[in-house]
């Protein structure tokens, strides 16, 4: 469905720079690290990269700009949910934030400035698409290919996140509509909105924020809910003076509010453990709900029938009164199947509509990158996770030496801010940079006894928490019902886990091609 999602991700026509060595007719470029992405995973790599002395590496990226999912989202009203003080690196601090929670355009210029201050966009490739990466055994190295050439790199490191991929539901004659399509992660600017028929399709964390700001110019829509999400208020105010003045002028002031929050969230970590605790908190979120809703029968459509947090908990303030404004209609039928200019429901309805909205979410638990990796002995990495997406510390994975996954399986939080997690993750490539050189070894290389006991240590704590036990089918759990999405405990517990390199839980190889492991000292 190439009207739905964007061009540039499907293959489409990409700029970038001009061609460099390894990237046309000469001898392929070999690089120590190669890193995919430019959101902040890849960013964030790649400035820790240059403050470790390490420079001899590149960032591919397949769009013309970084930014990773703050460039690619420009819907209306795309916001942050996390403070922005700790959604943003401890290291490039910004005092210049205008509310509490940062804004799309805000998040993508501090992103971008953060790429110019920290001089890493020489070692950016924009127009750099990843095609495929095979491991070497031979030769002990990443075989990459990318849309404008091919490398060699020792190390690979993916920044693409996982929530980089629309998820486009598989709904019955949805290819066939004549009107405009689009997800909302590829908004199309271009079209007008001003007094359409829209279907908006989902009810999650990007339509939340979107529908109130289309509601007053189209002339209506319908509202395609499967399940409602909880929501709370969202307590979002603007910098004040005095705060802006604190910001930029108190030495250390900008890093205690950051700590601060961070570590107030960590209470929120507790209650998600424990459905029963966080059963208790709900009274924020049903609170919200009937006072905003005076309607009974409204408001019993838009009351979740699972504990909160079991889906990921939302704010808005905007949500609940622009869905019961008069040219909103709440489906929760579902949908049978789609016309070619109407929408028919499963109650049997026919609606018009000349425009859809897809709300619906990324490819989560099914990422689009596992297609486009093969690690020893040629297994593709969609391969090996075919049983479920599966890694070590969130980060390597058994039979893919010298790959670094940042925000892999399991490091997604439901209380926290994920730069969090991706500092601690950089912090973990680092160090094995560091024992890599220091010991002269040409790979590292995850033993799967390792992995499958961290494994099971995380699925221990994940049973019984309100990711796993809140009767809810979230985007966070796989087909087979498993969750390799959520870390389920405190931040700090993660950053421990990841703070050294540990070489006893790995198969090491020399310089020498040779398949015996380094003994370990």
């Amino acid at each position: 469905m190439a009207s739905i999602l964007n061009p540039a991700k499907d293959g489409g026509a990409l700029t970038g720079t001009a061609s460099v060595p390894g990237s046309g007719g000469g001898p392929t470029r070999h690089l120590r690290v190669a890193v995919i992405g430019t959101g902040f995973s890849g960013l964030g790599t790649a400035i820790r990269l240059l403050q470790s002395g390490i420079d001899d590496f590149l960032v591919f990226e397949r769009a013309d700009e970084v930014g990773g999912t703050w460039r690619d989202n420009s819907y209306p009203g795309c916001a942050c949910d996390v403070m922005s003080h700790l959604y943003s690196f401890s290291f490039a601090q910004n005092p210049n934030w205008k509310s509490t929670f940062g804004k799309r355009d805000e998040l993508y210029a501090y992103l971008r400035d953060t790429a110019d201050r920290f001089g890493v966009r020489p070692h950016i490739r924009f127009g750099h698409e990843l095609v495929a990466a095979r491991w070497d055994d031979g030769e002990r190295h990443w075989k990459i290919e990318t849309s404008q050439g091919e490398y060699t790199a020792q190390v690979l490191v993916t920044g693409t996140g996982y929530l980089s991929e629309a998820a486009v539901p598989d709904i019955k004659g949805l290819g066939d509509f004549e009107g405009k399509v689009f997800h909302s992660s590829n908004w199309d600017h271009d079209h007008d909105l001003a007094g359409r028929r829209v279907a908006v399709i989902g009810t999650g964390a990007s339509a939340i924020q979107f529908v109130p700001q289309i509601q007053p110019e189209v002339g209506h829509m319908d509202l395609y809910q499967r399940t409602p999400p909880w929501i709370g208020p969202k307590n979002d105010k603007p910098t004040s003076p005095l705060q802006a003045k604190l910001l930029r002028s108190l030495p250390g002031y900008q890093n205690f509010r950051r700590n601060f929050n961070m570590w107030g969230r960590e209470i929120l970590a507790f209650v998600m453990a424990r459905p029963k605790v966080a059963g208790k908190m709900q009274k924020m979120a049903s609170d919200h709900l009937k006072k905003s809703v005076p309607d009974e029968a409204l408001r019993a459509k838009l009351t979740p029938d699972y504990v909160m947090a079991c889906k990921r908990l939302l704010f808005s303030n905007t949500w609940y009164p622009a869905i019961q404004q008069s040219n909103v209609d709440l489906v929760t039928d579902g949908i049978a199947e789609v016309r070619a200019k109407s929408i028919v429901g499963k109650d049997g309805v026919e609606r018009e509509v000349d425009t859809i909205i897809l709300g619906t979410g990324f490819q989560a638990t099914d990422r689009p990158v596992a297609k486009r990796i093969w690690g020893r002995d040629g297994v593709q990495l969609r391969e090996a996770w075919k049983d479920g997406m599966s890694a070590h510390r969130g980060t390597t994975i058994a039979g893919f030496p010298n790959l670094f996954m940042l925000l892999g399986p399991n490091t997604t939080l439901g209380h926290s801010s994920q730069v969090v997690m991706i500092e601690a993750q950089i912090a973990y490539v680092l160090d094995a940079l560091k024992q890599i050189e220091k010991r002269g070894l040409a790979s590292v290389e995850v033993r799967q006894e390792a992995q499958d006991a961290y494994n099971k240590a995380l699925d221990a704590k994940l049973d019984g928490t309100v990711w796993n036990a809140g009767n809810c089918q979230s985007w966070y759990l796989d087909a087979s019902g498993r969750n390799p999405s959520i870390w389920p405990t405190y931040t700090w517990r993660f950053r421990g886990a990841t703070k050294r390199f540990d070489l006893s839980e790995y198969q090491l190889a020399s310089q020498v091609r040779t398949s015996k492991p380094v003994p370990h000292q």
